[in-house]
């Protein structure tokens, strides 16, 4: 009898201890994804306020101009035209530092393509007003829009939508909104709950929860205007098969190229000549016509942007 109820006795414990291990865990999962929700913009975003140089460092000619999104905020822009360039390339910026880091393509854009290039910040990077939000990058990439075709009078045709990381989601709604001539996806994500899902796979499901979704997977097959998708082989922070998912649910005629031996934020380095090859062939197929629109009213011939 009593060699029966110790091993009775034992094996309740452990069962217990098991228990309250397994309780213990799921508390703390709870509290973490609890903590992640709560300062869900907080692991989005990552603004530099300091700019790391100006395009005169590296010997670009520029204008610095001030913005205005449609709820008051001012927001700070380069242009950085090259004499004789058929197009514009409005760069719609990732979630990290500001437009000084992307300078450096920006050069290579103009000498390898020969284009112009609008760079600017999203509110809450660099010297631009107010603080980061899904909707408030939105209206930011707008006002690029709006600076790029009223003040700088460029035609919507020659205007081509660039965006890497999440800045190719705002592309996308961008492009879904306003004329252009074609875009080019870098780096894309399918969604933001897709990411977390991808980020933190031994969290519970959270994706409901999340407020920020940049669903850019719902959003691309309404695209009618020539796409161009390329994603780093190495992406070590958007899944490849993410971006290839972005492409395939993708409208109207489209290339997907795969840059070879680059990670996330090498591509135009790792990929070398093969990349600046791909943009440029893409940029050469373009043809000279009336920009293709997403919207309704313009496609019934309405004039503004």
């Amino acid at each position: 009898m009593s060699r029966s109820s110790s091993t009775r006795s034992s094996g309740g414990n452990s069962a217990g201890g098991l228990v309250s291990l397994l309780l213990a865990v799921a508390a703390v999962l709870l509290a973490v994804t609890a903590l992640m929700l709560a300062f869900e913009r907080h692991l989005i975003y990552f603004p530099s306020r300091t700019l790391a140089l100006d395009p005169a460092a590296l010997g670009l000619h520029h204008e610095q101009a001030q913005l205005l999104a449609e709820d008051g905020n001012r927001l700070e822009a380069w242009l950085l035209p090259l004499a004789g360039a058929r197009h514009l390339v409005l760069v719609c910026n990732g979630n990290a530092g500001n437009m000084s880091h992307r300078l450096d393509r920006a050069r290579e854009m103009q000498r390898r393509l020969g284009v112009s290039v609008l760079l600017f910040d999203y509110r809450g990077y660099g010297r631009s007003q107010g603080a980061p939000d899904e909707d408030g990058t939105y209206r930011d990439a707008r006002a690029a829009y709006r600076y790029a075709v009223e003040t700088r009078r460029v035609t919507p045709a020659d205007l081509v939508l660039f965006g890497e990381s999440l800045g190719a989601a705002v592309a996308v709604q961008l492009a879904l909104e306003k004329r252009a001539g074609a875009l080019i996806l870098e780096s894309a994500f399918t969604s933001i709950p897709d990411m977390a899902r991808a980020a933190y796979p031994f969290l519970p499901p959270v994706g409901p929860l999340i407020r920020t979704r940049y669903e850019t997977i719902s959003k691309v097959p309404r695209l009618a205007l020539p796409l161009l998708v390329l994603h780093g082989e190495r992406d070590q922070i958007v899944p490849f098969a993410q971006g290839r998912r972005v492409f395939e649910a993708a409208g109207g005629p489209k290339r997907f190229f795969a840059i070879p031996g680059a990670g996330h934020n090498d591509t135009y380095v790792a990929g070398g000549a093969a990349y600046w090859r791909a943009l440029g062939e893409f940029l050469e197929s373009l043809p000279s016509r009336d920009p293709v629109t997403n919207h309704p009213q313009q496609m019934r011939g309405r004039s503004s942007p």
